[in-house]
């Protein structure tokens, strides 16, 4: 184990990414919230932003530099050879890099950076690949990949359906590490607060979005890509069982941008809204740096994925803000919600079954109230900066043979008062903004 002047060893964690949606946020967790006295962080991210900033205002030692990321565009004969000249260059750069700092153990917090591991093979230390991705879309190469990933000593997956798609091949070495709530904000949607307190909340709210304080609001947020399901939503709002009735006509803002800003989606969504003649119903909202404000102005938020996704941070914590949510039956979301129970969870492309289920709540506001209140009390108690913090940790120590495997495999936290104040530095890591890291075979990582 490699230590610096006998102190605590150096994890070096890389990044694909350098903003502030979920990936990004569950990154500053981590590196914020590691105990001093048994690990320091050293991130490298590949390019300048807001995450880059927050860490280092939080005294979080962070560089930047290019880094090869798996992405859909890069999968042609010219793209494959950039990413391998990419790759090299990670090879070399960060091994150099651990030999210097020197580093004990390096965390790859995706599965589509290739140069964290191939750094580590090469200088002959532990490994920690982070699985935020199920590549439903990536079949051809899937059994390649799965055997690339499987080369690491270990592998943190986000969710059960995440694990799932190894297919038990990687035993033990696979395990479940869910997200911890990463929204500071969160702490101030307080599910006891008065009904009085509940709609001066919601006004104030409102009023920030420039939406009015009365009548239905529908939220979803999330990168603008089609397996997030915006069009979905669209179709919905068209539907006669949704369309028909005055009272459930909500107004719906859709938050969030497209990968790198681009035009295109936004641009698509909003002329589909016209042809389908409820463009006065949606309001674009953009990239909205607290979604704190999404959640207390929601009556619903929905998260209407395609495809299957891992663990869309918005619906953890829109369930944890106490927010009635209304998601697809697919990839991670039933390991969030329990459908009538938790949350309301609908067959996933169905746009009339998202109608149905949100006509209904349209009417039923006991409804609304009863899936938000009891969704908050599980989803707290489920998903703690505390549990994650503490299994990344036992994951360290088991790769560098220094702890049980218990305490890598998901144990509960100590929920010592220490712990408990890295997790609450560590949810101020970053700013709140949209939603979940997008999956590598959409192309949006």
């Amino acid at each position: 184990m490699s230590r610096r002047s006998g102190g605590p060893p150096t994890v070096l964690l890389v990044h694909s990414s350098s903003g502030r949606y979920g990936a990004d946020r569950q990154l500053a967790l981590i590196a914020r919230g590691l105990d001093p006295a048994r690990y320091r962080p050293l991130v490298v991210l590949p390019e300048d932003g807001d995450l880059v900033e927050d860490l280092r205002a939080a005294g979080v030692p962070t560089r930047v530099r290019p880094l090869a990321v798996v992405r859909r565009e890069l999968l042609s004969t010219r793209g494959m050879a950039g990413m391998a000249a990419a790759l090299l260059s990670d090879r070399r750069e960060l091994g150099d890099m651990i030999a210097r700092a020197p580093i004990a153990l390096v965390h790859s917090n995706t599965s589509v950076l290739l140069g964290g591991a191939a750094a580590a093979r090469r200088r002959g230390v532990p490994h920690l690949w982070h699985v935020r991705e199920i590549y439903t879309e990536f079949q051809l190469g899937w059994s390649m990949y799965q055997r690339l990933l499987g080369a690491t000593g270990a592998l943190a997956c986000v969710s059960q359906a995440t694990r799932a798609q190894f297919d038990g091949r990687l035993g033990t070495r696979a395990r479940v590490v869910y997200d911890g709530l990463a929204l500071p904000s969160l702490d101030a949607l307080d599910g006891r607060a008065t009904e009085n307190h509940a709609m001066e909340r919601r006004a104030r709210a409102r009023s920030a979005l420039g939406l009015a304080a009365e009548g239905l609001v529908y939220v979803v947020l999330g990168r603008l890509s089609s397996w997030k399901g915006q069009e979905v939503l669209l179709r919905a709002l068209a539907e006669p069982v949704l369309a028909s009735r005055a009272a459930a006509r909500p107004r719906v803002v859709v938050a969030g941008e497209a990968w790198r800003q681009a035009p295109g989606p936004r641009q698509g969504l909003s002329d589909l809204a016209r042809e389908l003649g409820v463009a006065e119903q949606v309001r674009f909202a953009g990239f909205v740096d607290d979604p704190g404000e999404l959640y207390a102005a929601a009556d619903v938020v929905m998260v209407p994925s395609t495809q299957p996704d891992p663990l869309p941070n918005a619906a953890l914590e829109a369930a944890a803000a106490g927010c009635c949510v209304v998601a697809s039956n697919v990839g991670g979301l039933p390991e969030i919600l329990t459908d009538r129970r938790t949350g309301r969870l609908v067959a996933p492309g169905d746009p009339r079954a998202l109608a149905v289920v949100l006509a209904e709540l349209a009417e039923d506001p006991l409804q609304r109230r009863r899936l938000g209140q009891a969704a908050r009390e599980d989803i707290r108690r489920r998903f703690g900066v505390e549990r994650l913090l503490e299994q990344v940790q036992g994951l360290y120590d088991e790769l560098l043979g220094g702890a049980t495997p218990t305490a890598a495999a998901g144990t509960t936290a100590t929920g010592s008062g220490a712990l408990s104040a890295r997790c609450t530095e560590a949810t101020t890591a970053t700013a709140p903004i949209t939603k979940q890291p997008a999956k590598p075979s959409s192309a949006e990582r």
